[in-house]
């Protein structure tokens, strides 16, 4: 059997380059040791302590961008958690802009290190990672040579280089996109659009301002599928509708002429002379729900795009979806236990995204709080009454009660461990099938570095609470 070695992507464009990295966590030191093994003059800061301290177990050179003429600078590599521009622009990117040093992130980079290789942008508010790891996952299984990173998995400068013969399938945040000059996809997905991350853009404008920078440059591209089950993508699609590429309308909800989209249960191609039936939804454990209906319809519209659809491999795509194993953190089946069903949904940062994992599930007992989005969880009200008991954690705890009272039976736990420990003893006590969910509908910096850390501390304490009962 031949064995594949992983390929460096290949930087050596930035040899001797003078690269400011202004940010060391999980993308940006990655990305500067990349660059340093490739004779980039790095200078590397972050202005937390201790990632400067993983930083220069490394061997990166620290250097206080604070102090340094960016006039010196050829490039400057900004980690997406950092402001570019609201609520303030940190004190450093304001140096930059007025040096006139151009500021990116590590996609961006990838992009110019491998213009020859073909890459699919999926973005959108809720949906993107697993929309990503689907189509990583269908493209791999039908024989393509693909990988999946970007703002899931692995950061972009750590992927393997694919090439001419190679697809990088790579999720994009409004983060990152505000940061992308000249990248270009060949394949870009926009799931849909809700409120978040405003504090960011300034404005919900500013935000879906972002979201469309995906479609920004189209030299390369093939086509673009494009969620039309909210009012903002729908206008979205109509305003690049008619061009000379394909931009294909997807839909969880209704019918759509020549497109892809979910009828009863079904998911339905209607591009062809007769429409085809790929697959029916419903059996697809690992793929729940009305949101996960949308998810499917684009990332399978992506891959026929890809495919050139060929209609003769529309069986093998509908297998393949069939056994995709899910997504970690998202809608996670972690454990079964006397007719209760444990759900890991940490990476429901918001109260949109938290919506789709009510509605899969009744009999509730839910986890839910941190640091709170704009309108935290008043859209939720319409699900209360599928809740059995809510124990709140993080900041949010008193204005989500405030939303909650009178609604649905709630009790502060403080952390996500007591609550996990209180949540157990509730179900345990429960005559009917039940879930217990942890679905935060909010970010989880108050009390955790990420929403995966959250979710792992979430499985952990179920396996080792459930593990250690009778």
């Amino acid at each position: 059997m031949k064995i594949e070695t992983k390929l460096d992507i290949n930087l050596s464009a930035f040899n001797g380059k003078t690269i400011a990295v202004l940010g060391l966590g999980k993308s940006g030191l990655p990305a500067a040791n990349a660059l340093k093994k490739f004779g980039a003059n790095i200078l590397a800061w972050d202005d937390d302590v201790s990632q400067r301290n993983a930083a220069k177990k490394q061997g990166l050179p620290l250097v206080d961008l604070n102090n340094i003429d960016m006039k010196e600078v050829s490039l400057m590599l900004l980690s997406p958690g950092i402001p570019l521009a609201y609520p303030s622009p940190h004190p450093v990117v304001n140096k930059a802009k007025i040096a006139g040093c151009e500021i990116v992130c590590d996609i961006e980079i990838l992009a110019r290190a491998e213009p020859n290789a073909f890459f699919v942008g999926i973005t959108g508010t809720n949906g993107k990672s697993t929309t990503t790891a689907l189509i990583g996952h269908l493209l791999n299984r039908l024989g393509k040579k693909a990988v999946v990173g970007g703002n899931i998995g692995q950061p972009a400068l750590t992927l393997s280089s694919m090439g001419e013969s190679g697809i990088y399938v790579l999720e994009i945040s409004s983060y990152q996109l505000e940061l992308l000059s000249s990248a270009t996809f060949n394949l870009s997905v926009l799931l849909n659009i809700s409120p978040d991350h405003i504090d960011r853009h300034g404005s919900m404008e500013g935000y879906i301002s972002a979201k469309r920078r995906i479609f920004s440059h189209t030299s390369k591209t093939i086509g673009a599928i494009i969620g039309v089950d909210d009012t903002i993508c729908r206008d979205i699609h109509k305003d690049l509708s008619g061009g000379e590429t394909p931009v294909i309308a997807i839909s969880a909800e209704r019918p759509i002429c020549s497109g892809v989209y979910v009828e009863k249960g079904w998911l339905v191609d209607d591009r062809y002379k007769s429409k085809c039936r790929i697959i029916d939804l419903s059996k697809v454990e690992r793929l729940p729900g009305l949101h996960n209906a949308q998810n499917t319809a684009a990332a399978y519209a992506a891959v026929s795009l890809i495919l050139k659809e060929d209609e003769t491999k529309l069986q093998e795509v509908a297998d393949s979806i069939s056994d995709f194993p899910g997504l970690e953190h998202r809608q996670e089946l972690i454990a079964k236990t006397n007719g209760c069903r444990f759900i890991n949904d940490s990476k429901a940062t918001n109260a949109n995204a938290t919506a789709r994992a009510l509605e899969c599930n009744n009999n509730i007992i839910w986890i839910a709080g941190g640091r709170a989005k704009e309108g935290g969880i008043e859209e939720l009200t319409s699900y209360f009454s599928k809740i059995l008991h809510v124990f709140l954690i993080g900041e949010s705890a008193i204005e989500f009660a405030k939303t909650l009272e009178g609604k649905a039976p709630y009790s502060f736990s403080g952390d996500l461990i007591k609550a996990t420990e209180k949540a157990i003893d509730l179900a345990i006590k429960e005559d009917r099938p039940c879930v217990v969910l942890l679905s935060p509908a909010c970010s989880s910096f108050d009390q955790f570095p990420d929403f995966e850390t959250r979710g792992k501390t979430f499985r952990d304490t179920v396996k080792n609470l459930l593990g250690n009962r009778p």
